[in-house]
């Protein structure tokens, strides 16, 4: 199946409403001995009142004006094309007689939505919406339009929190996203395809969801079937009381088209982010040092479990607070912090949320008796901002790329296989050499004409030894090989 995000989707518009029926009695009948008189014909009358059918629009009246339009610009890298270029022989022999050539950049524009969560101006919305962008613009439901700041993104969750220089905004509650249930009426607001503010409603269809769209580090969606459309990213999901319980972030749908599966980041996992956003422009995460998958119910049957719940632990890291506490492959870890465990991706997810330092219990399913394990959570290594803001453009060098030798960590975030050697893209200034050469930040330079490079001097002498002629240089981009050429200007 075909999975798309906002920016590349649609859903098709449904409508729900809800109709409040006068309940009905027949009056009981009385018995009587008196003959029964035929009666006059009954008059003609106008016919009975509709049954009134419920609105929304009390909740729609005061979610609509914190709900605005983020627009987003970012200058776009060259695009390669397979294009004749004067002889070159060493390029020859890898392309075949044909070898890139780079068409200039241009500029990118994107459209997404965003909710107030603050009266002095902070915006919650999605990552994606706001990633690498060089201008943000927000524009308000009473028109006005404000230059935005990016305090701080947040991929793995994919979201982030902007700043408006504004005051005394309207905003809109978070709800307990936890207390949502399936069937509840919902809805979806923000401004699809930049025709204006735009409010569809739905239920929740479910929850817990995850999907292979986007980093996917952390996911607990909402589903929902309320038609959320190309810039609804980042909008608002509102109850039938007009709280926040959702953030809009994606679409399934193998045709671009809607099939009524659109998913939101839930409150609660949203306000932990935007508090540590606007408190400190990044996020903590707890770590506990496991590698875990879930649990499928042979796998419960082969080791005595009740039930398929559970997340089962295949590694430890050595030295990680697991290993202190005792936790052993092959665990079955049931409950964190007395909280049931269902799967894998919610322990992950009840990990991240906890503070690092702290000290938790867990339970655990060993050798068929139940165990509790005691320890102190680490911090996990946070994922740096490699967008342009962070670099500032003054570190990069004369090919505008910053590189750093590749650790296991930082092999698991590029989405690398293990084992993987070579220097991964940190920084890329959107006008130097590298990215109008088609280089992306995280890319994992692995080879220069032919020889392995792992560190910043190797790479340095193997492109200065090329002269002015265009290296070739071989890249792992997300466990893909790709080549491309530098040519020092």
């Amino acid at each position: 199946m075909h999975t798309t995000l906002f920016k590349r989707g649609s859903l098709a518009a449904m409508a729900l409403a809800t109709v409040t029926l006068a309940a009905w009695k027949a009056p009981d009948r009385a018995v009587s001995a008196a003959p029964v008189r035929a009666e006059a014909p009954a008059r003609a009358t106008a016919p009975a009142p509709a049954v009134p059918v419920a609105s929304y629009a009390p909740v729609v009246e005061h979610v609509m004006p914190a709900v605005v339009t983020i627009r987003v610009e970012k200058r776009a890298a060259a695009i390669p094309t397979d294009s004749q270029l004067p002889d070159d022989d060493f390029l020859r022999r890898f392309f075949g007689g044909r070898i890139p050539r780079q068409v200039p950049r241009g500029v990118q524009r994107g459209l997404g939505s965003g909710v107030i969560v603050n009266p002095d101006g902070y915006i919650l919305t999605n990552n994606h919406v706001v990633d690498s962008a060089d201008e943000v613009t927000v524009e308000l439901p009473d028109r006005r339009s404000f230059t935005a700041k990016v305090v701080g993104t947040d991929p793995p969750s994919d979201l982030a929190v902007v700043k408006i220089d504004a005051r005394d905004l309207p905003t809109l509650s978070l709800g307990d996203s936890d207390a949502v249930k399936i069937g509840d009426v919902v809805l979806a607001v923000g401004n699809p395809l930049g025709i204006g503010e735009t409010v569809t409603s739905g239920i929740i269809s479910a929850k817990g969801r995850t999907t292979d769209v986007g980093d996917g580090s952390y996911q607990d969606f909402l589903q929902t079937d309320a038609p959320i459309n190309h810039g609804n990213s980042g909008g608002a999901l509102v109850n039938a009381n007009g709280e926040l319980v959702g953030i809009n972030s994606q679409i399934l749908s193998p045709s671009d088209g809607n099939i009524g599966l659109g998913f939101a980041i839930p409150s609660n996992m949203a306000r932990n982010v935007m508090d540590q956003l606007i408190k400190h422009g990044t996020v903590r995460r707890a770590k506990l040092g496991v590698t875990v998958q879930g649990i499928t119910p042979d796998l419960a049957a082969s080791l005595g479990l009740p039930s398929a719940k559970g997340a089962l632990v295949s590694n430890v890291e050595d030295g990680s607070p697991a290993a202190r506490g005792g936790i052993r492959q092959g665990d079955v870890i049931t409950e964190y912090n007395g909280k049931a465990v269902a799967d894998s991706n919610q322990l992950r997810n009840d990990v991240s949320s906890t503070a690092p330092g702290s000290s938790v219990t867990l339970s655990v399913f060993r050798n068929g008796r139940t165990e509790r394990v005691t320890t102190t959570v680490g911090e996990l290594a946070a994922k740096r901002d490699r967008s342009p803001r962070a670099a500032e453009h003054g570190s990069e060098g004369r090919f505008g790329m910053g590189v750093q030798p590749l650790t296991p960590d930082l092999a698991e975030e590029a989405g690398v296989p293990r084992g993987t050697q070579g220097l991964i893209i940190t920084s890329l200034d959107p006008s130097g050499i590298a990215a109008e050469s088609g280089f992306q930040e995280g890319d994992v330079i692995e080879k220069v004409n032919g020889a392995a490079v792992k560190t910043v001097d190797e790479l340095k002498s193997a492109l200065d030894r090329n002269g002015g002629k265009p290296s070739l240089v071989i890249v792992n981009r997300k466990g893909t090989d790709v080549f491309l050429t530098l040519r020092a200007e």
